[in-house]
Parts: structure tokens; sequence; C-alpha cells
């Protein structure tokens, strides 16, 4: 099986280097090919792998390359590019964006999340620690909430995302489709602003009247895609 010879290839070619993450679905691993000295992104997660293997075709400057998938069952192997840069979550502990950065940014991250949204599928867990800053470029990463919307569902099967970030439907409310993330976006430009969840304090001006429309309860009142979003910014 294809899995089984990843997992040997993996073990053999590359060494690991650090383990950055590991939950009850898997491991998130900095690995290290031994004869170029390349670094990659190893990871193991149960769950479905449908979005990784979509993504294997897709080119985009703001999304980490795919290289690898192989699937056995519900579990998988991805191996993916390494984005180095700085986190936007470690970077806002420390200082907020201006408007210039965060119009910049969010449409950068609108042009990552129309290649999802494209083939069917939605981030589900868009937050500052998802967000790489590779010199001028934002580098959505973390795919492994993201899962391929089904018009035949009525609700989503597995809750997933971040509190404050994640949109109502997907607490069961309805099935959650694209304007979650848009939601997660809405979210997320008013803490690059003002450094808080929009309930707290809401970003001035005609940022927070984007805020407010993004984070709407009933998701058909938010822009109706990240091109309607990307255009207002």
């Amino acid at each position: 099986m294809y899995y089984n010879w990843l997992s040997e290839a993996l073990h053999t070619e590359f060494e690991p280097l650090t383990l950055l993450k590991k939950s009850e679905r898997g491991a998130v691993e900095l690995i290290r090919h031994r004869t170029s000295g390349q670094k990659f992104i190893l990871r193991s997660f149960s769950g479905s792998g449908e979005v990784y293997h979509k993504l294997l075709d897709i080119e985009c400057p703001y999304l980490p390359k795919t290289y690898e998938i192989a699937s056995d069952g519900n579990q998988n192997l991805v191996l993916e590019e390494y984005i180095q840069g700085d986190n936007m979550g470690t970077m806002l502990k420390d200082a907020l964006f201006s408007p210039e950065e965060t119009r910049r940014i969010v449409r950068q991250l609108c042009s990552a999340l129309w290649v999802f949204h494209s083939m069917g599928a939605v981030h589900w867990d868009v937050k500052p620690e998802n967000v790489i800053l590779r010199g001028s470029d934002a580098v959505l990463i973390d795919f492994d909430a993201a899962r391929i919307h089904r018009d035949d569902q009525t609700e989503d099967t597995h809750i997933l995302g971040t509190t404050g970030f994640a949109a109502p439907e997907q607490y069961g409310m309805s099935q959650s489709g694209a304007s979650a993330d848009i939601y997660a976006l809405g979210v997320l430009i008013n803490v690059m602003l003002t450094g808080k969840h929009p309930s707290g304090k809401l970003a001035e001006g005609r940022w927070g009247r984007i805020v407010t429309r993004c984070t709407q309860v009933n998701p058909a009142k938010r822009y109706r895609s990240v091109l309607r979003l990307q255009g207002e910014l």
C-alpha cells in the first residue's frame, strides 16, 4: 500500500527535528531530508484527507505546497512545504497591525481561501496562529480541520474550530460552508486592528462595518464570497 511505502520512505530519507503539535487527532513534525538538508512539515492525523488530495495539484503563494499525501482508512500522512516566517499569533502578543498591513494581509488570505472554496472545501480554522508572514506574503496553514462541503448534509458531523473564531453554525446549528471562513476572517480583522474579539471592542469606522457584516449570526447576511470581501478591502 502507498501509505505503508510513504511511511517507510519518510523514516528512511528524513530525520525528525521538532514535534510542533500533538493532539488526539494526530501530530505535526518538522523534519529534514537527510541528503539535501531541506526542511518539510510532516502531518499524521486521523479523519478525512480529501482536502489534501485536492491540494496536490494547487500552486498558490498564500498556501503551503502539498507534496505527498497517503491515506489508509481514516489515517493520513502528508508531506508539506515548511513555511519559514513569523507567526501572526506570536506577533499579536507584542503589537497590532496597521490598517494598511491588515488590508494587504487579509486580501491575500481571501485569495488563499478562494482556492479552498473553489474546490468545495472549507478551512474551518482561520485564526492568527494559522497565518505565517513570509516576507510580504501571508500564508494560511494547517488544513487538518478542513473538509469538503456536502450539500446533502444538514449539519456538521464534527465540531471543530477555535472558540471565538468559529462561526455559530460550527456548533451544530447547521452545516457550515464557506461563510464560516468569512466569519473567522471578520474576527481576525478585528483582532489585528484592536487586539480584541469584536464582541469586546469593535474596530472603528468602515473597518467596524466590514467586521460586523462578516460576523453576522445568519450566514446569509455575511459577504457572499471571499472575493466580495476582498473587493470591499
